[in-house]
């Protein structure tokens, strides 16, 4: 991280300078750590510049003029979700900074970043990962901009463009620039993008920029297909072909059967390789088990970094979700196929915690990842996994060659609560409860074992309109898991809460269905204190919905149905007030759309009414 430190190391270049807008913390959490790491293990000498003073070229200058490339990176978040709330207004902290001080870092990182390498070393490749680039790789609707924007590959005048699982890619990226080829010549790099003056020669390219065509997976199949998007132009000017490139990407996102694809920007063509390979279970242990400091960087002293208090006591077990929840980006940046490390490394990390890890007492605070129990679970049959186009392995249905077993995964926590100096292993990441019934060993062994006073778990709405552009299963699910959860913990004789989580102004949610929402909170006794409201993150498909008001899971027809969409700071203030249906301060503006709505006999002080009435308070 400093030319202090390359001289201790005897360097007098490093290959490779990654550049991030988070703070260094040297873990298998932290994207920039396990990329660092991997590059060294490959014999690449790399350095670190963390959260640059990005208003002039100096500080991307300070470990020299990299010998390959330069690698930017936002950070673990998007900038612009990292710095700004879903009202638009400016956070106050950044848990990935010393401190949690906020400002650290600028919006649209990576475009600064990659300006300012560019101004250090203009001769210098550069090259973009990290989740930003993941959901930016293509044109994107920007919710704070309010407008479709450009591919950040051409718009940050990079070489080169990395996304989802990038170990494989950017190591393949590195030898080969150490061979002296320019990244033009790396066309042929999975999970990767490049600008292009024309398509290569010899390629078979299937058109569906256009709407009203059929489905890419019932098209006749050649040896070397690409496949086309509707423009940067065309998506800008018409949310209607936004729709249609959001559903064509997502239906080319399976590694088994995906096509390259092509957008063209201006006189220019985007050029998008097919996903990444999953990593095998090997790949994936060998990545955890680099010898990571496991802690911040040392320059940072005492300071508090919140991200790293979060998860320094937890172990990743695996990769992607299969899920393929609409408003989640997790199946955009590492997939639908789940990528499970083996037993024996997870047990040996839990030893590392306990042996390395500063201030450990005994509480391994996580077994997880992007959900808690999908560790292991994967389609029983490989030849249907290759060439299936399902957004989701759970919605309308779990797929009947889906492994719905934890058998595995009951025995790993046992193991994991056996590891000697290990008091309790808690469960922080999110049960999905859909899975978590069809397993009831797995549900008593979390409720017996893993739960403390209170289980986090997310259905999300009640309502079958929200949970049908969520790709969520219905509520009576949950309702099934809860009572599970309830005679778990009689029998363990433990007194346990639910805390489930609720996204208002989804798009597909009316008025009403966030006042049904509101009275089962009610009728419930739940009364959430922290409420999402729907944030459109780039290139999920709930902000296709969110821009052009067609649902893209299904095909795009401009005469289609039409996804109602609550828009407007007060239409989804009020979505959010009927979710805290029980805070005073909500009542007027609740008071106001119940009498519009003809439900004003919900007014008053009944168990059956919402709010009170006016000058009314409740005890």
């Amino acid at each position: 991280m400093s030319p202090a430190e390359m001289a201790a190391l005897g360097w007098d270049a490093c290959d490779v300078v990654l550049v991030t807008g988070d703070a260094y913390v040297d873990h298998p959490s932290f994207g920039m750590a396990v990329i660092g790491r991997v590059l060294e293990a490959e014999g690449f000498r790399v350095g670190i510049i963390a959260q640059p003073d990005w208003t002039s070229a100096a500080a991307f200058a300070a470990l020299g003029r990299p010998r390959l490339f330069f690698g930017v990176t936002g950070g673990n978040m998007d900038s612009m979700v990292n710095r700004y709330t879903s009202e638009r207004r400016i956070r106050s902290d950044d848990s990935y900074t010393p401190g949690g001080e906020g400002g650290r870092r600028p919006d649209r990182a990576l475009l600064v970043y990659a300006q300012r390498c560019r101004e250090a070393f203009k001769d210098v490749p550069v090259v973009l990962g990290g989740i930003e680039a993941s959901l930016r790789r293509i044109a994107h609707y920007d919710y704070w901009s309010d407008k479709v924007r450009r591919s950040v590959l051409p718009d940050a005048k990079a070489d080169l463009l990395v996304y989802g699982n990038a170990e494989r890619a950017v190591v393949e990226i590195a030898r080969r620039a150490a061979a002296g080829q320019a990244p033009k010549a790396m066309a042929d790099i999975r999970g990767t993008a490049l600008m292009l003056p024309r398509l290569p020669e010899h390629w078979d390219e299937v058109d569906l920029s256009a709407v009203d065509e059929s489905s890419p997976g019932h098209r006749p199949r050649a040896a070397r297909q690409v496949v086309r998007l509707p423009s940067y132009e065309q998506v800008a000017a018409d949310p209607v072909l936004y729709a249609q490139a959001s559903r064509v990407l997502h239906q080319e996102s399976n590694p088994g059967n995906a096509r390259p694809l092509v957008q063209r920007h201006g006189d220019r063509e985007l050029w998008l390789n097919p996903p990444p390979e999953p990593l095998t279970t090997p790949e994936l242990d060998a990545v955890y088990e680099l010898p990571y400091a496991r802690a911040p960087h040392p320059s940072y002293g005492e300071a508090r970094i919140p991200a790293w208090e979060m998860i320094r006591f937890s172990i990743s077990i695996m990769r992607g979700c299969f899920g393929g929840c609409s408003f989640c980006s997790i199946t955009e940046h590492e997939g639908r196929v789940i990528q499970s490390r083996s037993e024996a490394s997870i047990l040996r990390e839990i030893e590392a915690v306990r042996d390395r890890t500063k201030g450990f007492t005994g509480t391994i605070s996580d077994l997880g990842g992007p959900t808690a129990n999908m560790w292991r679970l994967n389609c029983r049959e490989p030849e249907v996994q290759r060439v299936c186009r399902r957004p989701s392995c759970v919605y309308p249905d779990i797929c009947k060659t889906l492994e719905t077993d934890h058998g595995p995964l009951v025995a790993l926590y046992r193991k994991a609560r056996a590891v000697p100096g290990v008091k309790r292993v808690a469960i922080g990441s999110g049960v999905r409860y859909d899975l978590a019934v069809r397993s009831p060993d797995y549900v008593r062994e979390l409720v017996s074992h893993h739960v403390g006073g209170y289980l986090k778990i997310a259905p999300e709405h009640t309502e079958p309109g929200p949970l049908s552009h969520m790709l969520k299963p219905g509520i009576a699910s949950f309702e099934r898991f809860r009572a599970m959860f309830d005679a778990a913990a009689a029998a363990a004789g433990k007194q346990l809460y639910l805390i489930p989580y609720f996204i208002a102004a989804h798009p597909g949610t009316s008025d009403q269905d966030m006042l049904n929402l509101a009275l089962w909170l009610k009728r419930n006794g739940f009364k959430p204190d922290q409420v999402q409201t729907f944030l459109p993150s780039p290139m999920s498909l709930a902000t296709a919905m969110y821009h052009s008001g067609l649902d893209p899971v299904r095909p795009v027809r401009r005469a289609g149905p039409r996804v109602e969409v609550p828009k407007g700071e007060r239409r989804r203030r009020l979505h959010k007030a009927f979710l805290r249906w029980h805070d005073p301060e909500n009542w007027p503006i609740l008071r106001e759309a119940l009498k519009r709505m003809g439900r004003a006999d919900l007014i008053g002080p009944g168990k059956h009414q919402l709010v009170p009435a006016g000058g009314m308070r409740r005890g």
